[in-house]
């Protein structure tokens, strides 16, 4: 059931609007830096190959340590640690930005900055879902806001990123993202937040364990990762490159970038019904709006007239953040405080893991079966998973709570 939001609690605080400010300056550079890492080792030579190489080491260092900065965000805090994040991703982008300014950079250095930058951002990731219940009253309304500004950046992202790389050089694009993470910092640095309770009693396996226990002791949890596995690996993995070489066949590039900056329209739309519209069992509401999420590698395997190529885009990203408001609400009101960092960890460990499998198989799997046929299939099995969200137990029972349990 779905009911409107009622007399809604005051957002705008001091601290939600600090915290605002840091993550959408945060996502924005995010968003550039694939844009510009890909244009970085193409024109420094090292071909697709090296760019692949580069993200897949920043990807493979977030997933290995991810579950790592969850254990010591519940040990310590997470704000210290995205402090402390935000500086080192300010170094380590700042640093490419200056060698690529100044010289040729080998691709170790680039490789080696990649590792370090997504360990560094694995230390960051975990305390972005405990910190939303610090900052605001309406978890949901705050994740809905989240959401809106997440869609705006993957709008704005690559095109700022490509309007900089044509008229100016990767270095500056680099530069810039070195100067979002110091603005993120500073923010988080003026939050005033309620005193938090730490037990450092344990050990970090200790922690480990009890994270991992907490994780698969609720099934609703671990039931969506397994669903999450079966789309990254099949649908989300392979739908870029896939879908890029679909659409670009199809109407050229600048169509591709038109259909994925019409998915993060319809990401903004999504939060805004988000904010809005509150299911009485969440999961379930969010598994209902997924039905929608199978357009996308719809429409990039069917290459329609442009119009309808982006309203298909925009109408998956509608559904992707409509379920993304409810899954993030719900881990952030159903886990205790005291160990959600942890356990989002394993939740983010576990959704992107498999991401990198559907990306290693997206090029030898289209060779064999071709590339329409990958997105029709990637088309069905996204339909599968939403059924399997509205149709599992656990996962379409649970209720909405206001606030952790």
């Amino acid at each position: 059931m779905l009911t409107p939001v009622a007399a809604p609690t005051r957002l705008w605080t001091r601290n939600f609007r600090l915290y605002f400010v840091a993550r959408i300056v945060s996502m924005l550079g995010d968003a550039m830096f694939p844009v510009a890492l890909s244009v970085a080792m193409l024109s420094l030579g090292y071909g697709v190959s090296g760019a692949g190489f580069a993200l897949a080491a920043w990807m493979g260092a977030f997933a290995l340590f991810v579950v790592f900065g969850g254990v010591l965000a519940d040990r310590f805090h997470p704000r210290p640690l995205m402090i402390g994040s935000d500086a080192a991703r300010f170094l380590i982008q700042g640093s490419l930005a200056l060698y690529l300014g100044l010289g040729h950079p080998p691709v170790w250095f680039i490789i080696v900055t990649s590792v370090l930058g997504g360990m560094a951002t694995a230390m960051f990731q975990p305390g972005v879902s405990s910190l939303v219940p610090q900052v605001a009253a309406d978890p949901q309304q705050a994740n809905g806001v989240l959401k809106v500004s997440e869609g705006l950046s993957t709008m704005a992202g690559p095109a700022i990123a490509g309007t900089l790389l044509a008229v100016t050089s990767a270095g500056w694009v680099f530069a810039i993202d070195a100067a979002t993470f110091a603005v993120s910092g500073i923010c988080l640095v003026a939050l005033r937040l309620p005193a938090f309770e730490v037990d450092r009693s344990a050990t970090t396996l200790q922690n480990l364990r009890t994270g991992w226990k907490e994780f698969r002791s609720r099934s609703w949890l671990w039931g969506v990762i397994l669903i999450w596995w079966v789309l990254g690996v099949f649908v989300w993995g392979p739908i870029t490159p896939l879908g890029a070489a679909s659409i670009i066949t199809a109407h050229g590039k600048a169509a591709f970038g038109f259909a994925e900056a019409a998915f993060g329209a319809g990401c903004v739309l999504g939060g805004l019904a988000a904010l809005r519209l509150r299911p009485s069992r969440p999961l379930f509401g969010g598994g209902v709006a997924m039905f929608l999420f199978p357009l996308m590698p719809l429409v990039a395997a069917l290459a329609p007239s442009l119009p309808l190529l982006m309203l298909g885009y925009g109408v998956s990203g509608l559904g992707w953040a409509f379920w993304g408001v409810q899954w993030a609400t719900t881990v952030q009101t159903h886990i205790p405080a005291d160990r959600l960092n942890r356990v989002a960890a394993y939740e983010i460990a576990g959704s992107i893991l498999a991401v990198p499998f559907g990306q290693a198989i997206a090029g030898p799997a289209s060779a064999l079966f071709g590339i329409r046929d990958m997105l029709l299939a990637a088309a069905v099995i996204a339909l599968g998973c939403a059924m399997a969200l509205v149709v599992a137990w656990p996962i379409r029972r649970l209720p909405r709570l206001a606030r952790r349990s």
